[in-house]
């Protein structure tokens, strides 16, 4: 058995956002909150992108069409934040 093994309430029920945090709400009663400075898309997007999300990856994810992001209830509960983008070394 794995540490990382997904168990059914780990599936997403709903989201909510606040100014600066992004809270998903787990079927087993948790709640997830983190800060939205950990996925740059959804912290720059607007409040009608944000509330565009869809569960997806047999409830265990979240998408939002709009602005291409996925985020899933492993990695929060990890407390992974979105990886950074390297940038290019220019001469």
């Amino acid at each position: 058995m794995s540490i990382s093994e997904i168990k059914p309430g780990e599936q997403v029920k709903d989201v909510n956002f606040t100014e600066d945090t992004v809270s998903v709400d787990l079927l087993d009663g948790r709640t997830i909150t983190v800060p939205l400075v950990w996925f740059p898309r959804l912290l720059h997007a607007t409040s009608i992108q944000r509330k565009n999300w869809k569960i997806c990856g047999g409830g265990y994810g979240l998408h939002w069409p709009d602005i291409d992001e996925d985020i899933s209830t492993e990695g929060l509960l990890r407390g992974a934040p979105a990886p950074r983008k390297i940038m290019p070394h220019v001469a």
